[in-house]
Order: structure tokens, then C-alpha cells, then sequence
């Protein structure tokens, strides 16, 4: 998603908030197990036991990770605790929660040592993840970045023809600052940063991009939208036979090809570098054999038309969005993105993710239910200012899931992981 001269001045300037170009730099470097030791990792067990899951629960409260929803220990058991968020209800559909890690980052936001919470019934996945956890945080962790950040609407109005649409555009474009204060009243968090406009005959498609804050924002950007364009058919001096305040212009809740255009959500992406000895010893291969798969599976992602080429984002996302109560629709857009493999001339591998529409918050929508909120606590992410922290360890947990499944496909060993773990034992 390339940006403009401005948009990457205003990146630059809230990476580094005040701080030194050396301290920004020194905290994205990898930070090796051996002079750095990494904290207990997950015990696995080939069958799920009361006692296996009561060992993981130690090692997690030795951290200072602790469950009372999650686990069982409390229900809830008035109604009203879900209002705003389901409604008719009936019930909750429980899914099982597994953990990995310690999962190694050094981001911008995201810097530590993490136990991931995965919400899933789908055999292999953490175990898969767990894996390219290890893998990435004995090779000195994931550097990860997050960069611009955007939430957006698109009203569509209509006129009889494209000179009255013309003249529409040009009064739209002269108010931005007015349509700017009239989305300040509808939310003490978001901003109205930029608009697009498209004219398609007597059509115009009006792209409002808001920034959002600690929320993921689409009930934020569709209530200002809401506002403003009250305030347009209210005040323009030419006015549409229709209008919606949606246009199917704004890619939500669906891959599209705007996901390399413009951003919706946040815009982060992941690297790192895994050692030739950890390679052999974890996935049971080469660099070069890695290479020569994720060289096949990119041309095969581009004949098959996908919008982006990666391995499998949606299981982690999927995963991460429910624990951590997201908008699990989300997938759909979030889950586009590009993943780079190389050999270094030390013969490392080098891996990286891309991820342009991270659709997430720490606030608002499901993420203050009781075991939802869990489960963002466990990754420190409670409180104002931890929407972006968030989003990098969604990313670094992304890069632990593609490393895995290419080292497993390269391997060989793909088939026999489901036949282990995906298995239901009668």
C-alpha cells in the first residue's frame, strides 16, 4: 500500500514519539535466548488431561497470568452482561482456548515475551503455531511494525446526471474541515483524516478514512458517516435523488483488491531471520527446500486469482479474534496479505509477513466480555494505547503460523501433524 510523502512523514513521526532514531532501532533488534533466557515454554501434551491443562494454568501464574472466567472458576450468569453485543440470546457456544509461546517480540508497540491465547476446534492449529513460536523466539524473536492505521466508509449518492454529480463534488470538497468538526461530535476518540471521492457517471462515492484509536472502529466510522451525511443532504446546494451511507466501496467484511490501494484497519508487517541449525533441528528441513515450496505455492496463489498470496492468516486471526473478542468477520479482510521468504548469504532464512488491513481494538464490541478480556490481559492489552501492541502481536503470531506450515509442507510432514493432532479419539 504505497502512501503519500505526507502520510509517511506522519508514520515516521508516530513510530518514533519522541524517542532517539538508536532507540527506536535498538528496540526492534533480536534479542537472543542465550544472553537474554526466554521464560518457561508451554508444556504439550499428546492427550488433553485436567492435569496437563492444570501444568499449563503453573506456568502461566508464575508469569502472573491468571483466569477465573476463561477457566471455569466463575460463569456468567446475568443476561444483561452481553447487551450491545448479541442479541435473542440464548446461550454461549463454548470454544476451546489453547496457548503458545513464549512467543519472542520486538516490535515498536509489542516488545516481550508472549503467551497467545487461540480460540479454536481445529486440531493441529496451536500445536502449529506453538511450533513456529519456539522456532522464532530461539532465532532472537519477530521484528514487527505498525504502521498506518485507517478505518473507512463509503456513501454513495445519486444524481440525474454527472454535471450535477460534478458540482456535488466540488461543494464536498471545499467542506472537508466542516464534514471534519461534524464527525468530532459523534465520538470523543476518532478523526476524520482524509476523504476520496470516485465519480462513476451520475454516481459519487464519497471514501471517508477515520483514524480510531484504541477501537477497531466501524460502528465509530459509520456513526460519523452517518452525521456528515445528514449534514450533506441537509446543506449541499445540489441535492441526490438517493443516498447510502454505505456503498460497497469500502471493503469491509471482504477481501478486495483496495486491501493494496488504501488501508483499512492497520497496516503491519513482520520479520525474521531463523538460523540453518534451528531449521534442521525444529522443521526437519532446509532453507533451500522451504524456498523451493513457498516458490510454487506463490505461483500457485497467483493463478488461482488470490488477492495477495499467503499461507494460511485466517487460522491465526480466527483464532486470535474470537479469544480476544474481535469482529471474527473481519477475517476476511484482515486475513490478505503477503508472505516473502529468502536465503541470506549466511544461508538463513529471512520471512516476512505483510498484513494491510488488521482490523482490531482493545476497546469496544466484544472485547470487555469476561473471558474475552482475559485473554487480552494475558498479552497486556487492557487499558488505553494498546490497540497497535495488539496488532503486532497478531502479526508476529501470523509469521509463527507460516513458518510452521511451510516448514511442515517442505518437510513433508504436513499429513502426518493432522493425522496426529486432528484426529477426533472415540
Amino acid at each position: 500500500m504505497p502512501v503519500t510523502k505526507g502520510l509517511s512523514q506522519t508514520i515516521i513521526d508516530t513510530i518514533m514519539d519522541g524517542k532517539s532514531l538508536e532507540e527506536v532501532t535498538t528496540r526492534l533488534k533480536a534479542r537472543s535466548p542465550c544472553e537474554e533466557p526466554l521464560p518457561h515454554g508451554i508444556p504439550r501434551e499428546a492427550v488433553s488431561t485436567r492435569e496437563a491443562q492444570e501444568k499449563r494454568l503453573e506456568v502461566l501464574g508464575n508469569q502472573g497470568i491468571h483466569f477465573e472466567y476463561l477457566t471455569g472458576k466463575r460463569n456468567i450468569e446475568d443476561p444483561s452482561a452481553f447487551q450491545g453485543n448479541v442479541e435473542n440470546y440464548i446461550g454461549i457456544a463454548q470454544i476451546p482456548v489453547g496457548v503458545i509461546g513464549p512467543l519472542r517480540v520486538n516490535g515498536v508497540y509489542a516488545h516481550g515475551d508472549f503467551y497467545v491465547p487461540l480460540a479454536t476446534h481445529e486440531g493441529a492449529l496451536v500445536a502449529s503455531h506453538n511450533r513456529g513460536a519456539k522456532l522464532l523466539s530461539l532465532s532472537g524473536g519477530v521484528r514487527v511494525m505498525c504502521l498506518t492505521e485507517r478505518v473507512s466508509r463509503a456513501p454513495g449518492f445519486i444524481f440525474s446526471d454527472m454535471t450535477e454529480a460534478g458540482v456535488f463534488i466540488t461543494w464536498c470538497v471545499s467542506r472537508f474541515e466542516t464534514f471534519r468538526d461534524t464527525a468530532k461530535t459523534t465520538t470523543a476518540h476518532g478523526l476524520l483524516e482524509d476523504m476520496r471521492v470516485t465519480l462513476e457517471g451520475n454516481h459519487v462515492y464519497l471514501i471517508f478514512e477515520y483514524s480510531t484509536g484504541d477501537a477497531a472502529g466501524q460502528n465509530m466510522a459509520t456513526i460519523a458517516t452517518e452525521a456528515i451525511c445528514r449534514e450533506i443532504v441537509s446543506e449541499s446546494p445540489i441535492k441526490p435523488a438517493h443516498w447510502f451511507v454505505e456503498s460497497n466501496m469500502s471493503g469491509d467484511k471482504k477481501a478486495t483488491a483496495l486491501s493494496y490501494l488504501y488501508v483499512r484497519g492497520k497496516k503491519v508487517t513482520a520479520e525474521a531471520v531463523i538460523p540453518r541449525t534451528l531449521f534442521s533441528r525444529i522443521l526437519h528441513t532446509t532453507p533451500e527446500k522451504l524456498m523451493e515450496y513457498w516458490k510454487m505455492s506463490f505461483a500457485g496463489g497467483v493463478q488461482s486469482g488470490s488477492i495477495g498470496v499467503q499461507g494460511h492468516y485466517a487460522n491465526a486471526l480466527a483464532a486470535l479474534f474470537i479469544a480476544c473478542g474481535q469482529d471474527a468477520a473481519c477475517v476476511s479482510e484482515a486475513s490478505v496479505g503477503i508472505t516473502r521468504v529468502d536465503i541470506t548469504q549466511k544461508g538463513e532464512l529471512y520471512i516476512s509477513v505483510s498484513l494491510p488491513n488488521l482490523i482490531v481494538g482493545t476497546v469496544g464490541g466484544g472485547t470487555g466480555l469476561p473471558t474475552q478480556r482475559e485473554c487480552l490481559r494475558m498479552l497486556g492489552c487492557v487499558g488505553e494505547g494498546t490497540a497497535r501492541k495488539f496488532a503486532e502481536i497478531c502479526a508476529a503470531t501470523v509469521l509463527a503460523g507460516e513458518i510452521s506450515i511451510m516448514g511442515a509442507l517442505a518437510s513433508g510432514d504436513f499429513t502426518k501433524a493432522h493425522i496426529r493432532y486432528g484426529r477426533k479419539r472415540a
